[in-house]
């Protein structure tokens, strides 16, 4: 009897598996096309009729990218300003989130619908504030500079999504921790936050993308202590108007990709839970 109904489901399902196909092909063409022209040599990338191949693959990009002397410190800065935002941003949103979910007090709907109304903002607008705050603060040429506006600007985002997370885990569970001799600091590290820890998971992907592939407030705030730049600012070094060498921008990206891609892998489990929402009553 579930045949027929089955058969009806099939060519939607194959269409819907077709279509899904034909959009992954689009988002990754970018990507391959990225990779491509890192192996390309100079003479395919600068032809006037680009093939999706080549035939003489090259690594000659790559060592034009891991030659400059620089490129180092810009790798390392960049993982330490991404690493200090995700934990910094992630206990803070955690926090926040538990307090706005849990605790009844004043201006608390205004609070949160602030948090909304600070996503709306675009970020160019607040770069110039935000210059001459970190100038006062004498953070200038710093990583500081990074770290901070970054931390800022993931903190709503993170926070009203944990909220959901904390909100999901029952009253019932923390009284019934009190009443086993549970303080409430005891509930909220060894009991909410493994709850809680997928929905973190999920944010902290948001958090590392943004500040991993910041430029603006790199280019901004670090004017003169190039020790101080981050990864994208390398992109610099190969992109001259005169003379730009497409190979060296395209192997620095590819570099730039492979952190990304591997903080993907590492979180894939929980990230999959988090944007379901793994906790449920």
């Amino acid at each position: 009897m579930n045949l027929p109904s089955a058969r009806v489901r099939r060519p939607w399902r194959l269409a819907a598996e077709a279509s899904a196909l034909v959009i992954a092909a689009v988002v990754a063409f970018p990507l391959y096309w990225m990779v491509l022209g890192a192996f390309k040599p100079a003479g395919e990338i600068e032809s006037a009729e680009p093939r999706p191949w080549t035939v003489s693959p090259t690594l000659d990009s790559f060592r034009r990218v891991f030659g400059q002397q620089e490129f180092g410190r810009y790798f390392l800065n960049s993982v330490v300003v991404a690493v200090a935002v995700v934990i910094a941003s992630a206990l803070i949103a955690f926090l926040a989130a538990t307090a706005v979910t849990r605790f009844r007090f004043r201006m608390r709907t205004t609070l949160l619908i602030m948090f909304l109304v600070a996503q709306m903002v675009p970020v160019e607008a607040l770069t110039i504030p935000l210059f001459f705050v970190m100038r006062d603060l004498g953070q200038l040429n710093t990583l500081w500079s990074l770290i901070l506006p970054h931390i800022a600007f993931s903190l709503p985002f993170a926070i009203w999504m944990l909220r959901g997370f904390v909100k999901a885990v029952p009253t019932a569970l923390e009284e019934a921790a009190r009443i086993d001799g549970a303080s409430r600091a005891r509930f909220l590290w060894q009991i909410l936050f493994p709850l809680v820890l997928p929905g973190l998971v999920a944010t902290s992907v948001f958090s590392f993308i943004s500040t991993w592939n910041d430029f603006l407030f790199a280019k901004s705030f670090i004017i003169s202590d190039i020790s101080q730049s981050t990864l994208p600012m390398a992109l610099l070094v190969f992109y001259k108007p005169d003379e730009p060498d497409w190979g060296g921008v395209m192997a620095a990206s590819t570099v730039m990709t492979i952190p990304v891609l591997v903080f993907f892998v590492l979180v894939q489990r929980r990230l999959v839970s988090g944007l379901g929402g793994a906790v449920k009553d």
